[in-house]
């Protein structure tokens, strides 16, 4: 195999050359921007505030750690009303009275916002609406009830990972040098998004015989391995930054993700410019494809039917489910003693 400069290279030399170049990337490990908050709600928000409905019970989700909007103790349609000697109580979901709670706001105009969001908040939150009707000509003083319930999540977003595919042609299967190419990629790989506390896991390879239209039989090495952001330390990174980091997290996991599509990008470049002669093993053009995994932290999980309002949302277990470890849904309990939200094991 003769390069550029018509000396020896290795199965490996186009990789290793191009390893200096991803340095001028720079790390990363700094960043702590995070993405915008985001209130999701069935029914109408305004102004940050989402408005009750005596025929059905309204569902919104909150964000962990992140104030709810306000829970309006009326509907649309009251609320441009004139409303005569309006009185509010708010049950919280354990069944007690939230007037005076510390972790709530609770305003003159009966609306409620829950500060500070956790699992352990989830549930029903309900609003007793009292208030007078006067007739116009008589005068006469009708007392009116009415209703409102509010079924209230914590959710978080998911942890996303990268599943990546790519293909190698090598010259024949049982050459010596791909399981050595292999193990090298990775190490490469591992190095580029290093800065990034970001990972390759679950790496593996396997040759297959490729009939190629016009170019008959060739030999290919199926790489796949996903791009993960759990790398030993990113606990100490997620500390600089409050609460939960999973959009931090996610943030590295996709300039990660980047760095790879680039890396291989420039694999093309280097073959059509760099080589006299093709490297026996080397890459094949426009191979490279990433799918993207999701996985939800304990206690929560995805579910599009339930929660379809809120389906890429890892919403919290409800009571007689649970998640135990980085699971994509919540489980059923098969002897549900479980009843509150977030459980982890039955």
């Amino acid at each position: 195999m003769a390069g550029g400069g018509g000396g020896p290279r290795s199965p490996l030399a186009a990789l290793l050359g191009l390893l200096a170049a991803m340095g001028s990337l720079g790390a990363l490990a700094g960043v702590t921007a995070v993405p915008e908050e985001k209130q999701r709600s069935v029914d109408l928000i305004e102004n940050n505030c989402v408005y009750g409905n005596t025929k059905h019970e309204v569902n919104v989700y909150v964000k962990m750690f992140t104030n709810s909007p306000f829970l309006v103790c009326m509907d649309l349609a009251r609320s441009q009303e004139e409303v005569i000697d309006p009185k509010y109580m708010w049950i919280g979901p354990d069944g007690k009275n939230l007037e005076g709670q510390m972790y709530v706001n609770l305003t003159e105009t009966g609306k409620l916002m829950v500060m500070g969001f956790k699992e352990s908040m989830s549930g029903a939150y309900t609003c007793s609406l009292s208030h007078k009707i006067i007739e116009v000509t008589t005068q006469e003083e009708r007392e009116m009830f009415e209703a409102y319930k509010f079924m209230v999540y914590a959710y978080r977003e998911a942890d996303h990972a990268y599943q990546v595919f790519v293909r190698f042609t090598t010259k024949e299967c049982e050459l010596a040098a791909n399981g050595q190419f292999f193990e090298e990629l990775q190490k490469i790989l591992n190095n580029i998004i290093s800065d990034l506390t970001c990972h390759i896991t679950e790496s593996s390879y396997k040759c297959h015989s490729v009939k190629i239209p016009k170019q008959g039989l060739l030999h290919e090495l199926f790489v796949t391995f996903q791009v993960n952001p759990f790398a030993p330390g990113w606990e100490a990174v997620c500390h600089r930054v409050p609460y939960d980091c999973e959009d931090v997290t996610n943030m590295r996991v996709e300039e990660a993700r980047d760095r790879i599509g680039e890396f291989f990008s420039r694999q093309t470049y280097a073959l059509k410019h760099e080589f006299q002669t093709v490297p026996t093993i080397h890459y094949v053009d426009n191979s490279f494809s990433v799918t993207r995994m999701d996985s939800c932290r304990p206690g929560f999980g995805k579910n599009d039917l339930t929660h379809k309002d809120c389906a890429s949302c890892c919403v919290v277990c409800d009571p007689g489910t649970y998640s135990s470890n980085n699971e994509v849904t919540c489980r059923i309990c098969t002897r549900p003693r479980v009843k509150k939200y977030g459980a982890r094991s039955c």
